[in-house]
């Protein structure tokens, strides 16, 4: 399969399931290329976001498996790798 860059920006609203969220990171730490936290302590907040590089396959699973941790949102986009 074709491999892409993508790109998952992750907002914590809520410390429930952050130790599963680092978990899944964990587990596709092959596809990272990097990482950038921030925490917004004013807000109580904190958003996450990950550049990787994978297949389409790849890239959905981790947005997938982050997306449906309470107090997680995701937003990801996928481009060719050109």
């Amino acid at each position: 399969m074709e491999q892409r860059l993508g790109s998952i920006l992750i907002l914590v609203d809520a410390k429930d399931d952050v130790a599963k969220m680092n978990a899944i990171i964990s587990d596709y730490s092959q596809l990272i290329i990097g990482r950038q936290g921030i925490s917004m302590r004013d807000k109580n907040k904190s958003i996450i976001s990950l550049v990787l590089e994978g297949t389409t396959d790849e890239l959905g699973a981790l947005s997938g498996k982050l997306g449906k941790l309470k107090g997680i949102r995701v937003k990801s986009i996928v481009t060719k790798n050109n």
